[in-house]
């Protein structure tokens, strides 16, 4: 019905149909075009006198024909209309993506007397539905590159844990063997020094597979035990690396009140890392002291040692894997102790810091203890 509204004429409904923002055209019942708007002749770059009386069909890429005669018109046939099928048509510059919705009129005896179709742009909706189709290839690809990983570093973990272990196992079963004989001071020195690398690889070897797994995604995995001491954990720590240190005096102050709820063997690498460190980087001559103690405020584990003072720059990279710094140059190890014992603390939710001076070089492990009740006893 033409509206009253001021300023409208009948000619604006002419002027609808023709430069709408879509395409409108009316098929015969045999399919061709029997009137088309401006739009549509516009996208299809032909006037409409050319397109009058050709089969619209023909106006379509060929997957585009090919659903539109095995799909568009069954469909039209069977409900009389249908929505949003997406269709290529041929142009000048070559395809261009539309969504076709179509209805039919027949008259009472059910013949078909002509076909509506309404033509929308579907570019930026095709640009992207492909956008998302990447989007998906892309995570598919990233899942299968995921799970890639994730083999090798299972393979990796496994050559770590196996290949490299179990030899070293052997030889040092073989040098605690021979420690047992009767040995000429020569002979013991040698022992105690093949033993001393012995454990410096073995220590080696729970680095680099610690960081693989950081990595790797795997993380580091904790295995928290309350109900027993800690304290015997930490001396064999001591006392194995007092062996292979024999030149250098270890002072330990080790005194624990409660139950810690922690992963002893994690934090008895923390403490190998940080004595390790230390006897490698102190002062010749000097002990080293290992102080620890554990009461309501908490669990303390500190290692000092007496020797230059960090560098200011290097102290803020300590942590980081595999720096090494100036002071570092002269040290064996591949940089990656501290940082494992960084990652230690960090798992079990404390902190380690260190403190430097001409007096001494000191890291500290502080990890909060969960409440124990009023009637727990302490640790003998």
């Amino acid at each position: 019905m033409p509206s009253s509204e001021p300023g409208f004429h009948s000619g604006d409904l002419d002027d609808l149909y023709e430069n709408a923002p879509c395409g409108y055209a009316v098929l015969q019942s045999d399919g061709k075009i029997a009137r088309v708007n401006a739009t549509l002749c516009s996208w299809l770059g032909a006037p409409a006198h050319e397109l009058l009386g050709s089969r619209f069909r023909d106006r379509l890429t060929m997957p585009g024909r090919v659903l539109y005669e095995t799909h568009l018109i069954p469909l039209l046939r069977m409900q009389g209309f249908v929505t949003e099928i997406v269709l290529d048509l041929v142009t000048a510059n070559g395809k261009f993506p539309v969504f076709v919705s179509a209805n039919e009129k027949r008259d009472a005896q059910e013949n078909l007397e002509f076909t509506r179709l309404i033509v929308f742009q579907a570019e930026q909706r095709r640009t992207f539905e492909q956008s998302l189709v990447r989007s998906r290839d892309d995570a598919f690809q990233g899942l299968a590159d995921e799970k890639a990983t994730g083999a090798l570093r299972e393979q990796f973990i496994a050559v770590l844990g196996h290949d490299l272990r179990n030899p070293l196992a052997s030889i040092d079963a073989g040098l605690r063997m021979a420690s047992r004989e009767p040995l000429s001071p020569k002979q013991s020195r040698l022992v105690g020094l093949m033993q001393a690398s012995s454990l410096r690889m073995s220590g080696l070897i729970d680095n680099v597979l610690d960081f693989a797994r950081g990595q790797l995604g795997g993380g580091l995995t904790l295995s928290r035990d309350a109900s027993k001491p800690l304290e015997p954990t930490l001396r064999q720590i001591v006392n194995e690396l007092r062996t292979s240190h024999a030149d250098v005096e270890i002072v330990e102050a080790i005194s624990i009140e409660v139950p810690v709820d922690c992963d002893h063997s994690r934090v008895g690498q923390l403490l190998s890392n940080l004595l390790g460190n230390a006897l490698t980087h102190g002062a010749i001559g000097q002990p080293v002291r290992v102080e620890v103690s554990a009461n309501a405020n908490g669990l303390e584990l500190s290692v000092a040692n007496a020797g230059d003072p960090i560098p200011t720059a290097a102290m803020e990279h300590l942590f980081q894997p595999f720096f090494r710094g100036d002071v570092r140059q002269s040290a064996n190890g591949l940089g990656l102790g501290l940082h494992i014992a960084s990652e230690i603390a960090k798992a079990h939710g404390g902190t380690l810091t260190v403190s430097s001076t001409p007096d001494e070089t000191r890291f500290t492990f502080r990890m909060p203890l969960v409440a124990w009740p009023e009637a727990a006893h302490p640790l003998p």
